[in-house]
């Protein structure tokens, strides 16, 4: 047997030396796979060979051709590593367009940094990186890696491409591991079965993807797992750093998560405990005590980013967090929860697919793999609330555009259990912006605009929260994108009652705004800051249009026009309705003032393909008719 594992061994390596230096000249590329490409990958072998749950080693063989500019970055390495994940040895050479080798590279010639991200305190990641310094094009990079790490809880999942204008030639993926080893599998795309290899001792599946044309990029396009080929591994019995366990489900590893992970962090100290009761102690039901202990976590901690072994999935001690008064999303999360634990109201840890972007954990395929965030749900009786930990100024039972619409894992002591977050409806996104206006008779203009934002609009501004008021004044500026705009004041609020609002409060003055003519005639520009921009015209489009998510725009602009200005044109009333959504636009003349009102609905969904033209024909008629004009008169008497 053991000669039989060598001879496969063998195989793989001669198979791999034997696509010798002439094969990588870039004419032997097949043209329809070189056509609108930026790279080629010739030749990509992943192999995950989970030689136990603490021991699990990770080989990439990879040939790469560049035809352009635009494809260098295929070219790059980036490999992580920490104290438990350590790269034994990476070996390359870089060859031209006929095949030649120019240079070889290895360990030594890589980068190292800190991987370190700006909010965190605490992270013992860092990265090798690698980037070949060639100007001639084509050329083709021959690399190999190894990397081993001590846990199973996690196998990266495989892609055959996930990169925009990079054609495939072969991509194979090969996990191995021993025949009585249990994994589960799931496949995106991928039509056929992998060729599965069974021995004594070993047991190999592999996947492999051949001639595979670049994609384009395309906007409006639903997650990537729709439509890339990829490959998802979760053995059942794992090791992550010395903690160890087994799941089949959602059930059993939120259930793995809360007792392993949480449970024994949650110990707070009798001064902490006292003083959460006394906050409370003239409240009468949960939720109102719920909202005081939430408040009180808010005014108490800060975030920042933990991120050392462990600590990368569990959260630091409620009392650590306690006296130290910061923590990331788990540690706040943890502590918050071990507050309520106090007064005896229950809550969940929840982890959530966070980000603009809403992803579903996947429901049939449990994997720890899943997931880059925690929220706190509240099973409060009939009134289910959820908690946004790591935010100083979220509303109480308030979750933005960050973690809505999804669905997440509550870890419990009993077993976790998939629920899903509220849904922002389109309705409920609102932006209502109303402005006054007054123009001098050299076209400037100042004025005062109010702005109410509601739903996933509600943290529009989050980046202005905190701020000094000139950091603020630059920040606008960045917001509205009108040239020679100035803000003599700005002010923030906020309304966090159960349908929650921030309000934005501003005087500006924008110099020039209506510009004037040789023939003293002046157009002025109605809608002046919220112009919607233009998405491209795709020919063929292949993937289905999806709409994220959903909003509401309302603008009104009072213009006050100078005394002998005439009115020469105003534009007539303009609507727009579709499954997309609708889009109004009026102008009328009141007196000496001029009204513009707009109406913009998105509407969420997935469409066909071929519903793209109409999308893009809807969206840059928007955008065309968001610049329209009236035309005035200069010097002659008002009609």
């Amino acid at each position: 047997m053991m000669l039989k594992q060598i001879a496969l061994g063998i195989l793989i390596l001669c198979s791999f030396s034997s696509y010798s230096q002439t094969e990588y000249a870039v004419d032997r590329i097949s043209p329809t796979l070189k056509n609108r490409a930026n790279a080629v990958i010739r030749k990509m072998e992943t192999t995950v060979d989970m030689r136990s749950p603490d021991n699990v080693v990770q080989t990439v063989k990879s040939v790469i051709t560049v035809l352009n500019k635009g494809g260098d970055s295929n070219a790059e390495i980036v490999l992580g590593y920490n104290k438990n994940t350590s790269i034994k040895y990476v070996k390359g050479i870089i060859y031209n367009a006929d095949g030649k080798s120019t240079g070889k590279f290895a360990l030594n010639n890589f980068t190292d940094h800190s991987a370190v991200s700006n909010f965190s305190l605490f992270e013992d990641d860092r990265i090798k990186h690698f980037s070949p310094s060639v100007s001639d094009y084509p050329y083709t990079i021959s690399y190999e890696f190894e990397v081993r790490s001590k846990q199973n809880l996690i196998i990266p999942d495989w892609y055959a491409n996930r990169i925009p204008d990079v054609a495939v030639e072969q991509s194979t993926y090969t996990f191995i591991c021993k025949p009585t080893d249990k994994i589960r599998i799931k496949t995106h795309n991928y039509s056929g079965e992998p060729e599965v290899l069974d021995q004594e001792k070993i047991k190999s599946q592999t996947w492999t993807v051949k001639n595979l044309l670049p994609f384009k990029y395309e906007p409006f396009t639903p997650d990537r797992e729709n439509y890339l080929t990829c490959v998802k591994i979760a053995p059942e019995e794992f090791s992550y750093y010395g903690h160890k366990g087994k799941y089949q489900n959602w059930e059993e590893l939120g259930k793995w998560v809360f007792n392993d992970l949480i449970k024994d962090r949650q110990a707070l100290n009798p001064i902490a405990v006292a003083e959460i009761k006394e906050l409370v102690k003239d409240l009468t039901n949960d939720k109102d005590k719920a909202r005081k202990v939430y408040e009180y976590v808010q005014k108490r901690t800060r975030y920042i980013s933990v991120q050392i072994g462990i600590g990368g999935q569990q959260p630091m001690q409620a009392n650590e967090v306690h006296q130290l008064s910061y923590g990331d999303c788990k540690a706040l999360v943890n502590y918050t929860q071990s507050l309520l634990k106090t007064l005896n109201i229950p809550s969940w840890y929840c982890v959530v697919n966070a980000g603009d972007f809403k992803k579903d954990m996947e429901a049939d395929f449990a994997s720890m793999a899943q997931g880059n965030h925690i929220i706190l749900c509240l099973p409060l009786e009939g009134d289910t609330t959820w908690l946004e930990c790591t935010s100083q100024n979220s509303p109480f039972g308030f979750l933005g555009s960050f973690t809505d619409d999804r669905t997440v894992l509550a870890c419990r002591e009993e077993g976790g259990k998939i629920l899903k977050t509220p849904t922002l409806s389109t309705q409920m996104n609102l932006q209502n912006r109303k402005a006054t206006l007054v123009i001098d008779v050299n076209g400037n203009v100042n004025g005062s605009i109010k702005t109410t934002f509601r739903g996933s609009q509600y943290d529009n501004y989050a980046q202005f929260e905190n701020q000094p008021l000139p950091e603020q004044l630059k920040l606008l500026k960045k917001f509205y994108d009108v040239d020679n705009i100035n803000f003599d004041s700005f002010n923030l609020s906020y309304d966090k009652s159960i349908n929650p609002s921030s309000k934005e409060t501003l005087k500006l003055s924008i110099q020039k705004y209506a510009a004037k003519t040789n023939n003293n005639n002046v157009y002025l520009v109605l809608n002046a800051f919220n112009k919607n921009r233009t998405i491209p015209e795709i020919k063929n489009r292949t993937l289905p249009v999806f709409i994220n998510r959903g909003y509401t725009d309302l603008d009104e602009i009072i213009y006050t026009i100078p005394d002998h200005w005439s009115i020469e044109y105003l534009p007539e009333d303009i609507e727009l309705k579709n499954s997309f959504g609708s889009y109004k636009v009026s102008v009328r003349k009141e007196d000496k003032r001029l009204v513009y009102s707009r109406k913009m609905t998105l509407n969420n969904g997935t469409y066909s393909a071929d519903k793209y033209t109409d999308f893009s024909n809807f969206i840059n008629k928007i955008s065309s008719n968001d610049r329209i004009k009236a035309v005035f008169k200069t010097g002659l008497a008002q009609h």
